[in-house]
């Protein structure tokens, strides 16, 4: 629940909006990690499909109804979780390069 009082800046409430997603969307019953399967990929609930495949289908253009049709196993929830997944390991790899390096 937002409870906006006026004196909030519109950064405070984004912020407040951003870690109130974050810790309701977890990943970690959805993300698998198997080294035998796709290469040890991260796949979605041990299926054969990665969180690569569907952040590539979403860069394509696809819709997650699209995605949900062509695969009828996935759920809006699994997609949701490869982005939050990708988000997550974005965040971690920001935070790990020095200020002097360059990521590329």
């Amino acid at each position: 629940m937002l409870v906006v009082v006026r004196m909030l800046g519109a950064i405070r409430v984004v912020c407040y909006l951003r870690a109130a997603f974050e810790a309701t969307m977890t990943y970690q019953h959805i993300i698998t990690l198997e080294p035998g399967k796709r290469g040890g990929k991260p796949c979605i609930r041990g299926l054969r499909i990665t969180v690569e495949d569907v952040l590539g289908w979403l860069a394509a253009g696809m819709t997650v109804q699209d995605i949900i049709a062509d695969y009828p196993d996935l759920t809006e929830e699994d997609v949701r979780a490869a982005l939050a997944f990708a988000a997550d390991r974005e965040r971690r790899v920001h935070f790990s390069v020095a200020p002097h390096e360059v990521a590329v």
